[in-house]
């Protein structure tokens, strides 16, 4: 079994030796860093598979930390805080956070939530994905149905798929998508993306009225199921709002 490669970022050396002692004794690899900036020079020097990110550090700060690695690198991060208020929360998801665990926290929970980050970008390393009968290449950029036939994506629409694909089961906000898609000089500019998904819905769904694996969730953003769980939509609940089951390798 490949041993998994964790990197700490947190200011408290206290902090840092104990997260490595019970991560080493787990069997995982452990680098550490005391600062978002010496974080993402060790991400240049070796890419981690998972980072526990503290947010109160000097400098960047753990919110920036996250927006940067999180728009450079693909790395499931988990933010390991004591900051517990919802505001905090939403700032590390929007930021790019996978993860939001309180400190203090038990090591078995915290090393269940890396084992499963883990799989999770595990599965996303193959070029290939599969949404329904749609299968998609992403070093080929060549889109396939089951019966064989082609499907033609345009470049942006492409580009999408891509991002949303890189944060499988997550809400990523409009902003992210936009900066992600776009460029870093959009954010406000919602329609744009309203358009682009309903486009991409009619080539990639099965019934675009009722999407199963392109979700929205309202006034936030929008996720991609990889693998989409079939029910019966309660009164007044929208079909594109259901919940699917992300795969896991």
């Amino acid at each position: 079994m490949t041993i998994s490669r964790i990197l700490v970022v947190d200011d408290d050396p206290q902090a840092r030796r104990v997260l490595r002692a019970a991560l080493v004794a787990q069997g995982f690899e452990v680098r550490d860093a005391r600062t978002g900036e010496e974080a993402l020079e060790r991400i240049r020097e070796e890419p981690p598979d998972v980072i526990l990110l503290d947010l109160k550090m000097p400098g960047m700060g753990g919110v920036e930390a996250c927006r940067q690695i999180a728009e450079s690198t693909p790395v499931a991060i988990i933010v390991l805080s004591a900051r517990q208020s919802v505001r905090d929360r939403i700032e590390a998801f929007e930021a790019g956070a996978d993860q939001y665990i309180s400190k203090p926290c038990e090591i078995r929970e915290l090393v269940a939530r890396i084992r499963a980050a883990k799989r999770r970008f595990d599965s996303l390393r193959s070029p290939v994905l599969v949404l329904g009968d749609v299968e998609i290449n992403f070093e080929t950029h060549e889109v396939t149905r089951h019966d064989g036939s082609r499907v033609h994506l345009t470049a942006k629409e492409f580009k999408l798929l891509h991002y949303l694909a890189s944060h499988p089961d997550q809400v990523v906000s409009h902003r992210r998508i936009l900066q992600g898609v776009w460029g870093p000089d959009y954010g406000d500019e919602v329609e744009y993306l309203r358009v682009l998904i309903n486009q991409l819905r009619k080539k990639i769904e099965a019934d675009p009225s009722n999407p199963v694996h392109i979700l929205t969730d309202p006034s936030a953003g929008y996720r991609l199921t990889l693998r989409a769980r079939s029910r019966t939509a309660r009164i007044g609940e929208t079909p594109d709002a259901l919940p699917g089951i992300p795969v896991l390798a």
